[in-house]
């Protein structure tokens, strides 16, 4: 064979092996994903704030999609920021946050952005009729997804307060009895127990959270411990935290925004799965020198 046609022949099996290949889900591969949240108002093109988030997680290793718990509002420019100094193809989760929900028009975003409830890839279960756009299921690899809307009832997408009401409580329910994958991991806004930030212990929305409605979360958290699931990854409070409670890992995924919060450092979350070990690597700012650098490291087992 010539020289020429091995060249080729290289060269696209590279190109079959990239990461811009985004839309291929090999039930077999490792992948990983970015996790992000509450960078609210602090997106754009200013580099102290999301950006130099976006431009710290761009310097990653392959990841095959971003998972945002919330509060990205204005949501349009969140996105602006992540396809310009991410990836212009990158794919990104966003889920409604209090902020979102109490915004007519982020909520209008975000239902168009999953137009009739499957426009984002890989969703195998739309959520409740009244809030389908923004609750639902995907499946990537080995490892079922479960996207939460917690300010949906029977009503609207945005008629609570926080609540895993009843309908959204149900479909839960028959959507973990229905996967078969092996990991299984649920995302919401608000934390079931809100914890203190890890490294300075700085506490916000002690109160009001999940845990406004005890037996809504406890209902909710049983349900999860029942069916296996690994993790519950929220936002809300801004303040990094991980932790086992029964069974199950709460992960607060803290924010992302920079100087914008100088409470906390900003952080973001690299999270890699191989099989059933799902590891964890955390990226928090240093303010002196405004680089990100890994902070935590661990093993969601």
């Amino acid at each position: 064979m010539k020289k020429s046609a091995w060249i080729l022949i290289i060269i696209t099996l590279l190109a079959s092996c990239t990461s811009g290949d985004k839309l291929k889900n090999n039930n077999e591969k490792p992948f990983s994903f970015i996790l992000a949240a509450d960078m609210r108002n602090f997106t754009g093109d200013n580099k102290d704030y999301f950006r130099g988030a976006c431009e710290a997680i761009k310097k990653l290793d392959t990841f095959q999609f971003i998972i945002s718990p919330g509060d990205i509002d204005p949501p349009d420019s969140t996105l602006y920021t992540i396809q310009k100094y991410i990836a212009r193809d990158m794919i990104w989760y966003p889920l409604v946050g209090n902020h979102e929900a109490e915004t007519a028009s982020d909520m209008e975003w975000l239902r168009n952005y999953n137009k009739d409830g499957n426009t984002l890839p890989y969703i195998v279960n739309e959520g409740p009729a009244s809030c389908n756009e923004t609750t639902y299921s995907f499946d990537y690899g080995n490892t079922h997804f479960i996207i939460l809307n917690e300010y949906c009832n029977d009503t609207c997408d945005y008629c609570t307060k926080g609540k895993i009401s009843d309908i959204l409580f149900k479909w839960l329910q028959n959507d973990l009895k229905k996967t078969k994958k092996k990991n299984i991991l649920v995302f919401g806004h608000e934390p079931a127990y809100p914890l203190p930030d890890i490294e300075n212990q700085r506490l916000r929305h002690a109160g009001d959270c999940l845990n406004q409605y005890p037996e809504n979360r406890d209902r909710f958290v049983k349900v999860l411990q029942e069916n296996n699931v690994i993790a519950y990854i929220v936002g809300h409070t801004h303040n990094y935290s991980i932790a086992k409670i029964n069974k199950l890992w709460h992960v607060d995924v803290g924010h992302a925004r920079g100087i914008g919060d100088k409470g906390a450092r900003s952080t973001f979350i690299k999270v890699n799965i191989i099989d059933s070990i799902i590891d964890y690597e955390t990226y928090r700012l240093n303010f002196g020198t405004g680089k990100y650098e890994i902070t935590d490291t661990g093993t969601l087992d």
